[in-house]
């Protein structure tokens, strides 16, 4: 070291003597050579271009020193200087003569500023997601701190850590702020991991906003999952299990699903309401006839009262549309997609005078052979699972918590768990890639719902960023799972048809609710509610998404949509998760709910809870939803 000071105070002299100079190619062969030379001082001969090449490197040790002193006091190998160096003459324009003032350049415009960085970088690194190569390298870190900090006593001043002798050892359990063990927490997934302040300072924790039924007593618990195993609703070959391949149907693949749904809505409105054979939409008729087909807008427009067109089936209209006055109807409620039965007149042939809808027809229920033996507890919640200003899992974490202290039987949980629409996650400054968090996201809820034994059911978003964005929607893929939890936690598609305990639940993560209030258009002479009259669409269309054409934002493969999108039955409980105000209704004797959002932008929001039991089957049906609250997190 004393060799490389003196040589370092000689070429400190801003001189122009040609002992001085350094051919770039010679500094790459010294950089490039092996480590034992900088360890001796010797410099190797390197063939330079002209003759007399050890000469001149012996008359330039001092600046081929000053390079290898670089090298160590930077902590840059020696293929990263020469590349650093490379960058520097080429930016600057210096050929390929290096002299001593280049090289003090170099090392003050880069080599300086570039440790700068890295220290920086080096403090901060604990504040967003690892690799397993940093993260083993902070826990040994943590280690030989703690090692340390058993043989010396701290300054007086420091507040680094909290003192801790052997006699008086820090609790294992008590995590330092820069602890690797914390990055396993949600809560460092982003630079900016400040919890929102509106969400910690937010009032009416646990208030009821919306009820359903009755409870017998003021506390609402479970059993844990004890022997209650959601399942899919009827054979494997009925849901969506795994992906598919998608981005690859036809127009005509699309008309012939449409079609299908038709003929076979049609059937059952011909034989329920005892209709004559139809009649095509385009035949001049003075007296009233039935016809069937699908509603429509006759152009890219929202859907009015004066731009309601129907497109007849294919087997009596082939296909053809023809406008419709509702004039004469004193109720209606229609949307696009949705498939009539109307009785009017059509004089012209032109156009449609509508004098009766034929309303549609929902399923039987479910009768399962035996009734239930326990009451259940079914908690339900519906992400983001963050707020709008802050990565930070803290409403999640609350969630656990409630789920750890109620011990529900199943917690069905939707979707986004790492949501598209963040400001984060559009601007791109997560730490980690999307599945990594999402992984992570998943870990916390597993082993922090480990204690309950809670079945636990996720259910896919469009919105996760993560995910497959088509409709319907595959079940997530987790193959990290250990095998102790793979009893009690199910991946389902979206929609999917659940049957806990013979209690059939109808699921989606797709804002239905929105999608067809945007649409819809009615007129009632009485009171009519907006929501109960989407949700009697739902159910007797017999489809989780009945609305076409769909919204802009939605994706979706019509053949697998006709294979897994249908309701089997009506179900008992049907969830549907919406950006609209939260609601528990029973509409044609299914409960309906609307659990919200657990966060709301900045705020917080809400998640169910109810109680199922199915009773004996004989005599009049009873609903198998005992209770039914909606809950302020």
């Amino acid at each position: 070291m004393v060799v490389f000071l003196s040589c370092k105070l000689k070429i400190k002299k801003k001189t122009q003597n040609p002992r001085n100079i350094i051919n770039i190619k010679a500094l790459f062969l010294l950089v490039l050579s092996p480590p034992s030379s900088f360890a001796s001082g010797r410099i190797p001969p390197a063939p330079l271009d002209p003759p007399g090449a050890e000469e001149r490197c012996r008359l330039t040790q001092c600046l081929y020193l000053s390079v290898v002193e670089l090298c160590l006091t930077h902590e840059l190998d020696p293929e990263a200087l020469a590349n650093e160096l490379l960058a520097f003459v080429t930016s600057k324009n210096l050929g390929t003569q290096l002299s001593t003032d280049g090289l003090d350049a170099f090392e003050h415009e880069v080599l300086t500023k570039r440790s700068s960085r890295y220290h920086q970088k080096r403090d901060n690194r604990y504040g967003g997601l690892h690799d397993i190569y940093s993260l083993q390298e902070l826990l040994d870190e943590e280690e030989d701190d703690e090692l340390l900090d058993t043989y010396t006593t701290p300054s007086k001043g420091s507040q680094k850590r909290s003192n801790s002798t052997p006699e008086n050892p820090r609790p294992k359990r008590t995590l330092s702020s820069r602890s690797p063990y914390v990055l396993f927490s949600p809560n460092t997934f982003s630079p900016s991991v400040t919890p929102s302040q509106k969400y910690t300072a937010r009032s009416s924790r646990g208030e009821v906003v919306a009820l359903f039924g009755s409870v017998q007593g003021p506390s609402w618990s479970g059993r844990g999952g004890r022997s209650c195993t959601p399942k899919l609703f009827g054979s494997p070959e009925e849901n969506l299990t795994k992906s598919y391949k998608f981005m690859f149907q036809k127009a005509l693949d699309v008309r012939e699903v449409l079609s299908w749904r038709i003929e076979e809505l049609g059937d059952v409105l011909k034989s329920h309401h005892h209709l004559e054979d139809f009649a095509s939409v385009l035949l001049p008729a003075q007296e009233p006839v039935t016809v069937l087909g699908q509603i429509g807008c006759d152009s890219n427009g929202k859907l009015n009262a004066k731009s309601v067109v129907l497109e007849g089936d294919r087997e009596h209209s082939s296909g053809r549309q023809v406008p419709l006055d509702l004039s004469e109807l004193k109720e209606y409620s229609l949307f696009p997609g949705q498939i009539v039965a109307l009785e009017g007149t059509n004089s012209t042939g032109r156009k449609m005078v509508v004098s009766k809808l034929y309303e549609g027809v929902p399923l039987p229920f479910h009768t399962p052979p035996e009734p239930a033996p326990e009451q259940r507890m079914v908690l339900v919640a519906c992400g983001p699972y963050t707020t709008s200003d802050s990565i930070a899992y803290d409403p999640l974490a609350d969630l656990v918590e409630v789920i750890v202290r109620d011990r529900p039987d199943v917690c069905i949980l939707f979707g986004p768990f790492l949501d598209a629409k963040h400001e984060q996650v559009e601007n791109c400054q997560l730490l980690g890639s999307f599945a990594e968090v999402f992984k992570l996201c998943l870990k916390t809820i597993i082993e922090g719902t480990r204690s309950a034994g809670s079945q636990l059911v996720f259910v896919p978003s469009l919105r996760d960023v993560h995910h497959d964005y088509i409709y319907p929607q595959p079940p997530f893929l987790y193959p990290e799972l250990p095998k102790d939890d793979k009893p009690r936690v199910h991946f389902v598609s979206d929609p999917c048809t659940l049957d806990v305990d013979g209690v059939v639940f109808g699921l989606t993560s797709t804002d239905l609710l929105f999608h067809m209030g945007a649409e819809e258009i009615s007129s009632s002479s009485g009171i009519s509610d907006r929501f109960t009259r989407i949700l009697k669409h739902i159910l007797t269309q017999r489809s989780y998404y009945p609305l076409y054409p769909p919204s802009e934002e939605l994706n979706v493969d019509y053949e697998t949509f006709y294979s897994y999108a249908s309701l089997p039955v009506t179900p008992d409980v049907l969830i549907t998760p919406s950006e609209l105000r939260y609601f528990v209704k029973d509409v044609l004797g299914c409960v309906c709910i609307n659990p919200g959002r657990l966060t709301k932008g900045q705020v917080g929001g809400t998640y169910a809870r109810l109680y199922i039991q199915r009773e004996d089957a004989t005599g009049e049906r009873k609903s198998p939803c005992v209770a039914a609250q909606v809950v302020k997190i």
